[in-house]
């Protein structure tokens, strides 16, 4: 009987530590583990020493680009650019020496600054990799040794946009997936182990913004929603097909922000004197429902809940926190109300940039080099602390991530990771 009750003591222990183990805390893609600018980490800092919490490494030799960063144990991997080659690196996480680069193709240039804009996906043991010129890649997270390659652009007859590709593949199931922006291909699924074609959305052709896909399962139908140059739309993951296509919220310059989704509703911002939308989700009347449909085969449509133009989001995103909405419209920092949209606060905060949110906070970084904590509260802004990163050139676009206890900051060329864990 002891003896029994010594074992499930073990096992509890075991399990607790495995639950806490470093590989919870991944942020292996674009905006975390969800895809939402969310961690789910806690025991950190909620309130920062006067120089900002301590740096433990900095590196300089990432070249150009706007991308952030993913994690995936105890390896880093960011996207950058050397001798006109768009690369992507394997860092070591607990000290950010490269372990390997991979040239992934030609890196272009654009008056707003050279080289990639994406984030690297990692999935299992292979890491998925999208170029400023549309060159698609999976890779072993081993060596960087190539599995598959492709063009999205040449493969599916879309063009380059203005500011250069800026998406990050979203890997979901068995497939990877993309907005080329062709005829009939405004979004693309591939077979993630062959990067063969699976299907290219026929109904929507629509050329790519600068957003991300997420994906989600809205009424039993795994949907796939972003925001492309025309319009927030949604299309069906098993097969392409597209549900709804909500145009008043795409501007005619630049539509960037990731859509936030969430209880069968998606919200969409852009900014250029645009606004938000919260769009409410329901099956179609025609959708086919039971075993004959299954949730695959299902329709959905989408209607208007609200339009505002209390949250024109330009780059930098929005997270949605206990009911409420935290972002930059234009350059306000402010708090909405989700299901409403009804203004809570607006406040400068550290200037105009982007947010991530982790145990209470958000973590906030200006496109003018600062780096803030603030309280997420609907009362009101609530500044933690703040402290200056170096100035390289060109605005400081990169989304902040979360890992381990670990803040990453990446401004262009340099990388560095700050410990936030409480004391």
């Amino acid at each position: 009987m002891v003896h029994k009750r010594f074992l499930a003591v073990v096992i509890l222990a075991a399990s607790a530590a495995l639950a806490q183990s470093p590989a919870t805390t991944d942020w292996p893609q674009w905006r975390g583990p969800d895809r939402n600018g969310i961690s789910k980490e806690t025991g950190l800092m909620k309130q920062w020493p006067p120089s900002g919490p301590p740096r433990l490494w900095l590196v300089t030799n990432l070249g150009a680009g706007y991308g952030s960063v993913a994690v995936k144990g105890d390896r880093v991997y960011v996207q950058g650019m050397r001798n006109r080659q768009s690369l992507l690196h394997s860092l070591n996480a607990a000290n950010g020496q490269i372990v390997w680069s991979k040239a992934i193709g030609p890196a272009l240039d654009q008056d707003r600054g050279p080289g990639p804009r994406s984030t690297p996906t990692v999935d299992g043991d292979r890491v998925y990799v999208l170029t400023e010129n549309g060159d698609l890649a999976c890779l072993r997270t081993q060596d960087g040794s190539v599995v598959w390659q492709r063009n999205i652009l040449k493969d599916f007859g879309g063009r380059n946009i203005p500011w250069l590709i800026s998406e990050s593949p979203l890997v979901d199931g068995n497939n990877v997936f993309v907005t080329p922006g062709g005829r009939g291909a405004g979004v693309a699924a591939l077979d993630k182990m062959t990067g063969k074609t699976v299907w290219t959305s026929k109904e929507l052709s629509h050329e790519a913004g600068y957003a991300s896909l997420i994906a989600a399962d809205v009424h039993g139908v795994r949907t796939l929603m972003t925001l492309t140059a025309e319009g927030g739309v949604g299309v069906r993951a098993s097969d392409g097909k597209l549900m709804w296509n909500y145009r008043r919220v795409a501007n005619g310059t630049a539509n960037i922000a990731t859509p936030v989704y969430h209880d069968n509703k998606v919200f969409y911002t852009s900014a250029y004197s645009t606004g938000g939308a919260l769009l409410a989700i329901a099956r179609s009347q025609t959708s086919q429902t039971g075993p004959a449909g299954g949730g695959q085969a299902g329709e959905l449509r989408a209607e208007e809940a609200y339009f505002t133009r209390e949250m024109q989001n330009h780059h930098g995103g929005v997270v949605l926190v206990n009911g409420y909405l935290y972002g930059f419209s234009n350059a306000i920092l402010t708090c909405l109300e989700f299901a409403t949209g009804k203004p809570m606060w607006r406040h400068r905060s550290v200037g105009k940039g982007s947010l991530v949110y982790a145990d209470g906070h958000l973590y906030i970084l200006s496109e003018d080099n600062v780096v803030g904590l603030a309280e997420a509260s609907s009362t009101g802004y609530k500044e933690k602390g703040r402290f200056q990163i170096a100035d390289q050139g060109l605005p400081s676009w990169a989304h902040p991530a979360l890992s381990a206890g670990r803040l990453y900051v990446r401004n262009q060329g340099v990388l560095a990771s700050y410990d936030v864990r409480a004391r």
